[in-house]
C-alpha cells in the first residue's frame, strides 16, 4: 500500500478508534446512573456529571474534527465517505445519549429528597437492554457487520414495550396511592430517558448499514442488501 493511502488508513482506524471509546463512556455513563438511582447513590451520579459526560463531549469535539479534515484534505470516496459521515452522526448520538445519561443522574438528588423508596419496576432490565442494543451497535461498527446492526433495529421494539410497561405500572401505583406521585413521576422520566437512548442506539445502527451497504433503513424498515 503507498504511504499515502496507508495513511489514510490509519486515520480511517483511529477515527473508528476514537467513536468507539466514546461509546465505552457512555455506556458506562448509563450504568452508573442507574446504579445511582437504584442504589440512591449520589456519589455516582456526581461522577456521571462531573467527570464521564466533559470527557464525552471532548470526544465529540476531537471525531467531528478528525472527520472534517479527512473530508476536506482525503476527500474519501464511496464506502469511505459513507463511512466518515456515519461517524459524525454516530459521534453525535453519543454525545446526547450522555446527556440522557446526566438527566437520569440529576434526577437522584431528588428521589433521595422523597420520604417514599422507589417502587421496583423494571428500569434496571430497560437499562441493561437499551446498553445491549448500543454494545451491539458499536460491536457492529467494529466488525463491519450489517447483520448485528440489523438485530439491534429489531430490539428496539422490546425497549418500547418495556417502557409502555413501566409506563403504565407507575401511573396505576399513583392512582392506588398518590402519595407515590412524585416518586412515580420522576422514574417515568428515567424510563423516557432510557427509551431515548435505544432511539439513538438505532440510529448507530442505521447509520451502519448505511456505510457498509449504502442503503438508508431510517425510515423504511430493513430492506434487503443493497450496494456496496
Amino acid at each position: 500500500m503507498e504511504p499515502t493511502r496507508r495513511n489514510f488508513a490509519q486515520q480511517l482506524d483511529e477515527l473508528r478508534d476514537r467513536v468507539l471509546h466514546m461509546g465505552g463512556l457512555v455506556e458506562a455513563a448509563v450504568q452508573r446512573s442507574l446504579r445511582a438511582v437504584v442504589e440512591r447513590d449520589q456519589g455516582l451520579a456526581v461522577s456521571v456529571i462531573e467527570e464521564i459526560e466533559p470527557e464525552i463531549n471532548h470526544l465529540e469535539m476531537e471525531v467531528d474534527d478528525r472527520a472534517l479534515r479527512l473530508m476536506a484534505l482525503q476527500q474519501p470516496m464511496a464506502v469511505d465517505l459513507r463511512f466518515v459521515a456515519a461517524a459524525l452522526k454516530i459521534g453525535n448520538d453519543l454525545e446526547r445519549m450522555g446527556d440522557l445519561a446526566v438527566n437520569i443522574a440529576e434526577g437522584v438528588p431528588r428521589l433521595l429528597a422523597l420520604p417514599l423508596a422507589p417502587p421496583t419496576v423494571d428500569l434496571p432490565l430497560m437499562a441493561t437492554r437499551a446498553n445491549q442494543m448500543l454494545r451491539s451497535s458499536l460491536d457492529a461498527l467494529m466488525q463491519r457487520n450489517p447483520g448485528l446492526a440489523r438485530q439491534v433495529l429489531a430490539s428496539d421494539d422490546e425497549v418500547d414495550q418495556m417502557r409502555d410497561a413501566i409506563f403504565h405500572d407507575l401511573i396505576a401505583g399513583m392512582v392506588r396511592d398518590p402519595r407515590q406521585a412524585e416518586c412515580n413521576l420522576a422514574l417515568l422520566f428515567i424510563a423516557r430517558n432510557l427509551e431515548r437512548i435505544a432511539d439513538h442506539a438505532t440510529n448507530i445502527a442505521e447509520d451502519v448499514i448505511f456505510w457498509i451497504e449504502g442503503v438508508d433503513v431510517r425510515h423504511h424498515g430493513a430492506p434487503p442488501r443493497g450496494p456496496a
